[in-house]
């Protein structure tokens, strides 16, 4: 029953892209194969979207772009590629036995982020998955795993083969997720922001003249807390909102620029302009 309410459902067989095409003819309403080079065809059956997909082989091209689609024959082989343990499971149909060969169940439990196998491997693989153990740190409230924070502590760097596009849909939905401080301070103690977005981490520079304890690190995650909570707070009352969210990440980004101490006190004179721009 509740499958019925799923935005899409995804499969995945050791057919090869064209046989899954042939299989679906007469039986699905349409299909789309805009993913077809990476072994994934899309599918309307009985008003449901399917993506079906081909078992991936374990194989990983530490230099490359984007993964190197290889198919595999084994369905444990391909769910050892997925990001995290906790989206590596799979029902077998039409038995819908649970297949969990990564414990994904006690760590979905128990809230851990963990890769299937060494994290060294699966960054390699995808570095993006860096941003996403953030991501569903900050979406789901886990925690992510010691072995596998420390990867992404010792592999920051790589995130710079990713483009900014996939970069930046990641970074949104920390910034939309329900505690985005976590995710924003995940990136920057790992070091993943300065690649991202190293105006945060900047900000870790400078004392405000208000609150000489905090820096405007510190200070705009807590207006971003503020933020969210006025949210739900006051009428009208909105859902999660990008433009505010951001205009109070950022409200005070210009202030590492415009920094001068004087007679021991400190003036961020026009941040304000510096910080729109």
């Amino acid at each position: 029953g509740r499958l019925g309410q799923a935005p899409d459902l995804d499969f995945t067989t050791n057919a090869h892209p064209e046989r899954i095409l042939e299989l679906l003819e007469g039986f699905a309403e349409t299909t789309w194969d805009v993913g077809i080079r990476f072994g994934t065809v899309g599918a309307r059956i009985s008003g449901q979207e399917c993506e079906i997909t081909t078992y991936r082989s374990e194989h990983y091209d530490p230099d490359s772009r984007k993964p190197e689609v290889n198919f595999g024959e084994s369905l444990v082989g391909d769910l050892g590629r997925r990001d995290f343990t906790i989206n590596a499971m799979a029902l077998q149909l039409p038995a819908m036995t649970l297949v969990d060969e990564y414990n994904g169940i006690s760590d979905l439990a128990a809230g851990i982020i963990r890769t299937p196998n060494s994290p060294e491997m699966s960054f390699s693989d995808d570095p993006l998955r860096m941003m996403r153990a953030a991501r569903f740190a900050a979406q789901l409230d886990f925690d992510i795993e010691a072995e596998t924070l420390k990867a992404m502590v010792q592999m920051h760097e790589r995130i710079t083969i990713v483009s900014i596009e996939r970069s930046q849909v990641e970074f949104m939905k920390i910034v939309m997720s329900d505690n985005p401080r976590l995710g924003l301070k995940l990136l920057v103690d790992t070091g993943l922001c300065e690649y991202i977005f190293p105006e945060l981490p900047g900000m870790r520079l400078t004392t405000d003249e208000h609150l000489q304890h905090k820096d405007v690190y510190e200070h705009s995650l807590t207006v971003l807390d503020q933020a969210i909570m006025l949210e739900t707070s006051h009428e009208p009352v909105s859902g999660p909102d990008p433009v505010l969210r951001l205009s109070a990440l950022f409200h005070d980004i210009g202030k590492p620029r415009t920094r001068k101490f004087d007679d021991g006190r400190v003036s961020f004179h026009h941040h304000e302009v510096v910080g729109a721009r």
